[in-house]
């Protein structure tokens, strides 16, 4: 696929980097504008549970088999 780009980019090697970071970059900055924020509430990053094994752990200074 990468390939398939390259060859694809006009002028020399030079301006296919240029025009290929361009393109990076363009990506990366919807990623972060409009994907990334859609996708936030669908994620679980605040389901956070926890262990009820872990609170005696702390309680007896010992380690959790």
């Amino acid at each position: 696929m990468y390939g398939w780009i390259w060859r694809h980019l006009p002028g020399n090697t030079w301006l296919k980097a240029l025009i290929s970071l361009v393109l990076v970059l363009g990506l990366v900055y919807l990623l972060f504008q409009y994907v990334f924020p859609w996708a936030e509430p669908l994620l679980p990053f605040n389901d956070v549970t926890v262990d009820e094994g872990m609170s005696a752990v702390r309680e007896t200074g010992g380690a959790a088999l």
